[in-house]
């Protein structure tokens, strides 16, 4: 059986490397992976305590949280397809006339 901590430290390492990119990066696309990147790592945090625990309820909200998270990519992906096909911006800092 694999030790807790191995699967925390790549829930951390995933995380860390959702967030990084996050910050760094500039293309909406990419930060929309990152953000994914960083659900999923969490995702792996919940569900290591839960098996670790022997209780479901953690795997339970892992599978509501995919769920939610699969909604927002969708959102999240079309809000920023409209956003590259009607003004032809890409990078976040370039987005500022956005009011209506």
């Amino acid at each position: 059986m694999i030790p807790l901590s191995w699967y925390l430290l790549l829930s951390a390492t995933l995380f860390s490397i959702g967030l990084i990119g996050f910050v760094i990066r500039r293309d909406l696309f990419v930060m929309l992976m990152c953000l994914e990147i960083m659900f999923n790592a969490v995702n792996i945090a919940f569900a290591s305590f839960s098996y670790y625990n022997a209780n479901l309820t953690g795997q339970i909200f892992v599978l509501f949280s995919i769920a939610v998270a699969a909604c927002e990519a969708v959102i999240g992906l079309a809000i920023v397809l409209a956003l590259v096909r009607n003004t032809g911006i890409n990078h976040s800092d370039e987005i500022v006339n956005l009011r209506g």
